[in-house]
């Protein structure tokens, strides 16, 4: 039976294979520990071996100081710097903060400074933790010039938030989240604001679980799914962003384009289990009501504008998880979502026509598959109560809307209202600085040369600069930049282009 001498040594005696110094240290320790074992009979004696997790925890604890010692080195160099924060949970269920410290010297430098256990996740909190911990390596939070996070509440909340507190303690730092993640808490919003929107991705979640979780159930969906490549259904997974998209795009196709829909093949798979007496009752039951729910003329509907939602959202999201993504064209893309958005907010009628759409194609596809069960193409009417004017009661007047009108104001228009809405707020901010970002892009250059700056450019950066440098300012900015667009064409030459110009102009001469 091998001796198991703990992860870290035997991590050493592993390495130690491949490293002539580290094996030959290891091997005289073993041979000193193995006298010294035959000549004391208790303890360690006073064998030095540096492997005692006392003395490799002070060997990691010194490593840890000299690089904290030489990243706030270079920050204060840099004088400015952003942050970034973001917790996960370890092993032990316990919240952990990692710190992340941005800033630019000769190249641009992310560093991780701490990882600290959470005990709250309040805004102010999180401020004080980073106070705390930009404290010890001396490091003043005053020339804190953005913060990076997420989405949350907690963190861009207009009165306790992360950023909002933050400001007090370094005036005119910028707050910049994850764009995907915002989009992500956008649609979580949406997907959950009225009953409806819960309930479409309820059902599409459940019966690919339901599906999946047995395989003669998935037996019975393979052989009905005559799609080969995107048979399988797909989950929606609480960490997967694109998760609803995949979900309900597979069962139900693009907005107004079944045609590669699942659909079909999930009602006959469906109704198979419920004909087959093998089957126990109640999986019997729940396939059932699955085909019940799914042939709902409203869960089309809903199904319908959320394709059209994503429609527009999706190709963002995707944009915005890309590598080297360009601040400008993510936000141009954003804006671009919500102009998209704002032009359906109130067009019902294409949905409705994308609804019928559907119905027409998987009503047909039924029929020609011998099924009975066909989709609804119409809403039931809700037959509301009047109550009764009593005596002396002057009778109030009364409309009753369609159960079409209703479906359109108490779903389709606080769905897309909602979302709409949300993104708006979410990521208006800093508009005019990513703008003047943009006059910074050395493509834009040839441009500026031609048009020179707008009037109102960089003042939002000259914001943010003044209190570092009081010559920042606007036309200051202005004057730099346009000196820099003008002889950037020579400037961006490499050295040996730019000796060969040199001589040939010398030789002119």
């Amino acid at each position: 039976m091998a001796l198991n001498h703990g992860h870290f040594l035997e991590m050493i005696l592993l390495l130690s294979k491949f490293d002539v110094s580290l094996q030959e240290h290891v091997s005289a320790c073993m041979k000193k520990s193995k006298s010294l074992k035959e000549t004391v009979a208790k303890g360690r004696g006073s064998l030095i071996t540096l492997l005692s997790n006392t003395s490799v925890n002070k060997v990691i604890d010194i490593i840890s100081h000299l690089i904290k010692e030489n990243i706030s080195r270079e920050v204060r160099e840099a004088r400015m710097f952003s942050v970034q924060i973001d917790t996960t949970q370890d092993v032990t269920s316990t919240d952990q903060c990692a710190v992340v410290l941005r800033y630019v010297t000769d190249m641009v430098h992310e560093k991780l400074i701490g990882v600290v256990s959470c005990e709250s996740s309040t805004g102010e909190y999180f401020v004080q933790l980073l106070k705390e911990t930009l404290a010890k390596v001396d490091i003043d939070i005053r020339n804190c010039v953005g913060n990076f996070t997420d989405g949350t509440a907690n963190m861009q909340g207009q009165y306790k938030g992360f950023s909002t507190l933050l400001s007090s303690e370094s005036p005119n730092q910028v707050h910049i989240w994850c764009y995907a993640h915002v989009l992500n808490l956008v649609l979580g919003d949406t997907t959950g604001v009225v009953i409806e929107s819960a309930s479409i991705f309820s059902i599409v979640n459940d019966v690919a679980v339901f599906i999946k979780d047995s395989y003669k159930r998935m037996n019975m969906w393979e052989k009905v799914s005559d799609d080969r490549r995107h048979r399988r259904l797909s989950p929606i997974g609480e960490t997967r962003w694109w998760a609803k998209d995949q979900a309900l795009s597979k069962i139900f196709g693009c907005f107004g384009n079944p045609d590669n829909a699942l659909f079909v093949d999930l009602i006959l798979t469906l109704k198979r289990i419920v004909e087959d007496m093998s089957m126990k009752a109640h999986v019997r039951a729940r396939a059932k009501g699955y085909i019940e729910s799914l042939l709902k003329h409203e869960t089309v509907l809903t199904a319908e504008i959320f394709l059209r939602i994503f429609e527009i959202t999706s190709p963002l999201s995707r944009y915005l998880q890309t590598s080297n993504m360009d601040l400008i064209t993510a936000h141009r893309l954003v804006m671009g979502a919500i102009d998209s958005l704002k032009t359906c907010t109130r067009d019902m009628d294409g949905v409705t026509k994308a609804a019928n759409v559907f119905a027409e194609w998987a009503n047909k596809k039924l029929e020609e598959s011998g099924s009975k069960d066909m989709v609804q193409v119409d809403l039931p009417e809700i037959k509301i109560r009047k109550r009764k004017t009593m005596p002396g009661e002057v009778a109030e007047e009364w409309h009753e809307l369609s159960a079409e009108d209703q479906y359109r104001v108490k779903v389709h228009n606080i769905i897309l209202d909602t979302v709409t809405e949300s993104i708006q707020i979410r990521f208006s901010a800093n508009g005019a600085l990513y703008d003047d970002f943009a006059c910074l892009d050395p493509r834009n250059f040839g441009t500026l040369r031609e048009r020179g700056l707008p009037s109102e450019s960089l003042q939002q950066l000259s914001k943010c600069l003044l209190r570092f440098d009081d010559r920042a300012t606007p036309g200051q900015l202005k004057d730099e930049l346009c000196s820099l667009a003008s002889h950037w064409e020579r400037l961006k030459l490499p050295h040996l282009e730019s000796y060969t110009v040199w001589t040939a102009e010398e030789t002119e001469n």
